[in-house]
């Protein structure tokens, strides 16, 4: 379903939200962190920069991720003249069946658990399972509600897509930033949760519309996943269309907000220690 190429279209902007969660993490010597949902690994890869001793590594559901990112730490090897690979270890597994092993000091979690129906249960069970003074990282988008979403919702729920597309759209994956901090706090954490609105400006350049293409790369995979090429192209036709509508090209540019979500918890902290 995932495509590292079409994901990274918009390279620059999907990884604001990463370090900006990172930055928060207090840990300053942790023994293992761990990636969760690590995609093509390029942001993964960042993590030995700020913890260079550390035992790095990453996991995700898509063998054509960890493909890439397996590539990436073989050119990345090849580069320093090494010919080895990066100190990050990639594979592919699902983070429901996740655990984390004793020496997980930290867990980052960037754009991943708005795909898990039920995450707030894993969150919980992770919390548990990581030792005392672990930090629990993790960001999810907050834009479910936007014009992009809602015009997403109204064309997959017409009568020509709606059984099969209906089943695959939810309307609030996430919960809201406070709701993640009491979850948290309740699992004796110390929590410190936030949003950021960023005003993403895309160049207005190609025959589509450039929020289009961005969605292309997430919340339309898996749409295209489930439709033949002939209903893949209808559909795209008509969300463009209402995109435009939506998101009007001013000064060769298209003004995309996007809200993000960010919580970052420490486990095995009372309540009144909180970030």
């Amino acid at each position: 379903m995932w495509d590292p190429s079409t994901y990274l279209r918009y390279g620059d902007e999907r990884s604001r939200p990463f370090h900006d969660l990172v930055a928060r993490v207090p840990a300053e010597r942790p023994r293992a962190v761990v990636d969760l949902g690590c995609g093509p690994g390029t942001l993964t890869a960042t993590l030995a920069g700020r913890w260079p001793d550390s035992r790095i590594s990453g996991l995700d559901s898509s063998p054509e991720m960890i493909a890439r990112a397996r590539a990436l730490g073989r050119v990345r090897g090849l580069a320093a003249g090494t010919g080895v690979l990066e100190p990050v270890a990639f594979a592919v597994g699902d983070v429901r069946d996740w655990q984390p092993e004793p020496d997980v000091d930290v867990v980052v979690c960037n754009a991943v658990l708005q795909w898990v129906p039920g995450h707030q249960d894993l969150l919980t069970r992770w919390a548990g399972a990581l030792p005392a003074g672990a930090s629990l990282a993790f960001q999810v988008p907050g834009n479910f509600a936007a014009p992009s979403h809602r015009a997403l919702r109204e064309v997959a729920g017409r009568e020509r897509w709606r059984d099969t597309l209906a089943p695959l759209l939810r309307e609030a994956p996430v919960e809201e930033p406070v709701d993640y901090a009491a979850l948290l706090v309740g699992a004796g954490c110390a929590v410190d949760a936030w949003e950021t609105t960023y005003v993403h400006l895309l160049p207005a350049a190609g025959a589509d519309h450039p929020v289009l293409a961005w969605m292309e790369g997430t919340a339309l995979r898996p749409v295209r996943a489930a439709l033949d090429d002939a209903g893949w192209a209808d559909f795209r036709a008509e969300l463009g269309v209402r995109l435009a509508e939506a998101y009007p090209v001013r000064q060769g540019q298209v003004y995309f907000p996007f809200r993000r979500i960010f919580v970052v918890a420490r486990t095995g902290a009372r309540a009144e220690e909180n970030l």
